[in-house]
């Protein structure tokens, strides 16, 4: 097989959460033990760290490769899904892993899929962990795929553990409680491994506290606050203060939107814990990773601007608490209308996402090719039951088009709802 037959073959041989839902997931890690230890255990030969959350961990996983790539560390970043090309699951120093590797990896471990009969996501973390041990990385950061106790990337021992949040996601996998998701995402915190918490709140906080007996927690919003936030196109400048010494430290972020400031806290926490195990973190590699995410790791998809009059942006928020943060990027933002582009998968709390959603918006409904997709003439009749007005379309393209015919010159123009409806937005707008 070439590579586009392999990862046709990977795509639509493999039972794939993205496309099927519930029906891929895999709630034990025998498969995932299995594989690697086929692969002689590649997960054992590199250092890692493990990131959890429902919401920031993409971004919180490139923003510290970024910060590590800057430190002169070689960098592998293992995040899902992917946008474009599925190579952009795995990464070096924000290159992708090479299409002769895709093709090798699978035609090496073909036994054993016919075997083990593993998922989609089963096979990518074993391919992830074979390319990182295979070059020979100096840290891999490892982003949880769903959940965190039976998620596939759990067989790891990493040098630290993150949890950006908890919010309300995945319920039918994780549980119907606040409390019972965290603890599925604390199933990553490993004894004697630190662990940094990103955001906690009385619900949450036992959870963590509990899991961590044996290991040493710190949560992030203990540490340091935001003083100040400015956006200067392209950069947003943030202030910092750290409680315990009372010095102010001023990034500059290439991830504009607002709720990064809460991934930025995580991520400065992280770097403290990770400079007390050792590893060679200087401020100005914290600064310059910082600023250069995206040309480092080829991040895409968080409030990504890709044209301006009408603005057109991009965000990859799918949830409850994805949307509320975009909602208030939205109040930060200028503009004269927002056309609201949108297409959501059928296992999501649409009710409640859409309840949140501002009437005043134009709205065009859609849905990403793939069969977990909500249709997106249901979800425009679910919508105009709450108030909403708009149109539906067969595809995202066409829902911007649409968007831009209507549009002025000083209105927004926002995709959001899906990361897989971002995926099939053609990138070169007219």
């Amino acid at each position: 097989m070439n590579y586009a037959e392999t990862v046709s073959y990977l795509f639509n041989q493999l039972p794939m959460f993205s496309k099927i839902g519930e029906a891929a997931y895999k709630k034990d890690l025998t498969n995932t033990i299995a594989l690697c230890e086929a692969l002689s255990n590649p997960h054992k030969k590199f250092k890692s760290i493990h990131i959890a959350g429902t919401n920031g961990k993409g971004s919180t996983s490139h923003m510290l490769a970024a910060i590590m790539q800057a430190a002169g560390f070689k960098t592998g970043l293992y995040t899902s899904p992917h946008l474009y090309d599925f190579r952009e699951r795995i990464k070096i120093n924000g290159v992708c892993c090479e299409e002769e590797f895709v093709i090798n990896f699978t035609q090496r471990i073909q036994h054993q899929i016919e075997t083990i009969a593993p998922s989609f996501f089963e096979i990518t973390v074993a391919m992830a962990f074979d390319y990182f041990a295979a070059n020979e990385v100096d840290i891999a950061i490892i982003e949880t795929g769903l959940g965190g106790r039976l998620d596939s990337t759990n067989i790891i021992l990493p040098e630290l553990s993150v949890i950006t949040n908890i919010g309300m996601d995945h319920m039918n996998l994780l549980g119907n409680t606040i409390t019972a998701i965290a603890g599925e995402k604390a199933g990553i915190i490993k004894p004697l491994v630190p662990v940094v918490i990103g955001e906690s709140n009385a619900e949450t906080f036992p959870v963590f506290i509990a899991a961590s007996v044996s290991s040493p927690i710190s949560f992030a919003e203990d540490n340091r606050y935001i003083s100040d936030w400015l956006y200067q196109q392209p950069l947003l400048n943030v202030t910092v203060v750290d409680k315990n010494k009372n010095e102010y430290q001023h990034y500059s972020l290439d991830l504009t939107g607002f709720y990064q400031t809460k991934n930025l806290l995580t991520v400065l926490e992280a770097c403290s814990v990770l400079q007390q195990l050792g590893w060679n973190i200087q401020p100005h590699h914290i600064k310059e990773g910082l600023s250069n995410v995206k040309k480092l790791t080829g991040l895409h998809g968080r409030w990504e601007i890709i044209q301006a009059n009408p603005t057109l942006v991009l965000d990859v928020g799918h949830n409850v608490d994805g949307i509320k943060a975009i909602l208030t990027q939205l109040d930060l933002s200028n503009f004269k209308q927002l056309h609201l582009v949108m297409g959501m998968v059928k296992d999501k709390d649409i009710q409640t996402v859409l309840q949140l959603l501002p009437s005043t918006a134009k709205y065009y409904f859609t849905k990403a090719s793939i069969p977990r997709a909500l249709d997106e003439q249901e979800l425009l009749k679910q919508a105009q039951e709450l108030g909403l007005t708009g149109s539906s379309f067969s595809d995202v393209n066409s829902a911007i088009k649409a968007a831009k015919e209507n549009a002025d010159f000083n209105d927004l123009i926002l995709v959001c709802g899906s990361v897989f409806v971002i995926a099939e937005v053609n990138q070169n707008q007219d």
